[in-house]
């Protein structure tokens, strides 16, 4: 199946930053505005380590339901728990923002995202990625997809083993029901909106018959797997959980595009937790091998990282941003350039 390069990708910005003739740098992430912890007296006499955090709130975005992800996470925190010598709690949110901003709001400490929802947190709410997760391939990377029912007439119009369901789908929108996940999802949204669409010049939002955002990866494979959409996006890591959860439904979807690889998903905490705890908390994820339990997770291990892993999908994001800006037809020359001159300021500033 022919895949989109990164490097594609690296070229289309730079036809794009050729518009500017001074780049200037981009001030950084946003302020927390909750009160910070103080580190300088988080171990006690005792040698406690921030004893004032009686307990660690976990969130978990959602991916799938609830009643999905507490059965492989719940043995994960009940492990952290002994280990970090305080009840670690899961914070099951009914969407990605909600653990953003329990995260940002000081009741999330700690939090599991995806590329897209780790940048609006380190943004807006003092997220920190400390650890990576691997696949049980030993990989650190996972694909977006473009989904239909394997009924659906879609499936006979389309080249499979080429892949190219992202032309036919913005050439016959018009006729076509179409379902993203979340707006913080990377793979159900922005990585999608970036190649399918802002590369064809196509603005989701008007050119399907009918658009929704359905929550989450499960549910958008449910739709599709119910004939409610005609096409959604996905990505490889829930369809492999579909095998588990919904393997009928699984059994009904046929994939009709594939992206380029996706950095894997960050564990993140908050910058103002305690530097005792960080330890604490890293010292758990990185020697964790419980095989059981990360098996269950589709994971082989977590590997130390940081805040710039990311930054591709920062790239992404402003690069979506740029297209978007290139092609909008309401905007004069002026308010068009002064937006693309923000915006490679931002770029620059990420790349530097």
């Amino acid at each position: 199946m022919a895949i989109t390069s990164w490097r594609r990708f690296a070229s289309l910005l730079a036809m794009s930053t050729m518009m500017i003739s001074t780049l200037a740098a981009c001030s950084g992430a946003g302020d927390v505005t909750n009160t910070a912890i103080d580190t300088a007296s988080s171990v006690t006499e005792g040698g406690t380590c921030a004893a004032d955090i009686a307990e660690i709130e976990f969130g978990i975005i959602s991916t799938e339901s609830a009643d999905n992800l507490k059965p492989v996470w719940e043995p994960l925190l009940a492990d952290m728990t002994e280990a970090v010598g305080r009840p670690v709690k899961g914070f099951y949110a009914t969407d990605y923002a909600g653990v953003i901003e329990g995260m940002g709001a000081g009741k999330v400490h700690i939090a599991w995202y995806g590329g897209k929802s780790y940048i609006e947190a380190a943004e807006r709410s003092g997220a920190e990625a400390f650890a990576q997760t691997v696949a049980l391939d030993g990989t650190k990377g996972y694909y977006s997809h473009l989904i239909t029912n394997k009924e659906n007439s879609i499936v006979n119009e389309i080249d499979l083993e080429a892949g190219d369901g992202d032309k036919y789908i913005v050439e016959n929108a018009a006729d076509l029901t179409f379902a993203f996940n979340d707006p913080n999802s990377t793979s159900g949204f922005l990585v999608p909106s970036y190649y399918v669409f802002a590369e064809q010049g196509a603005n989701a939002d008007r050119i399907f018959s009918e658009l929704i955002f359905a929550g989450s990866h499960e549910a958008t494979a449910l739709a599709v797997a119910e004939n409610q959409v005609d096409v959604a996006t996905n990505n490889s890591e829930n369809l492999d959980r579909l095998k588990e959860t919904a393997p009928d439904a699984l059994e009904k979807i046929q994939i009709i595009w594939t992206s380029p690889v996706i950095p894997s998903d960050p564990l993140a905490y908050r910058q103002d937790l305690p530097d005792c705890l960080k330890d604490s908390i890293k010292d758990f994820f990185y020697t964790y091998d419980n095989q059981e339990v990360l098996e269950g997770l589709q994971w082989t291990k977590l590997d130390p990282a940081g805040d710039e892993n990311w930054n591709t999908i920062r790239e992404l994001q402003i690069a979506k941003d740029i297209l978007e800006v290139q092609n909008d037809e309401n905007l004069s020359d002026t308010d068009k350039q002064t937006q693309l001159d923000e915006l490679n300021q931002k770029l620059e500033a990420v790349k530097n």
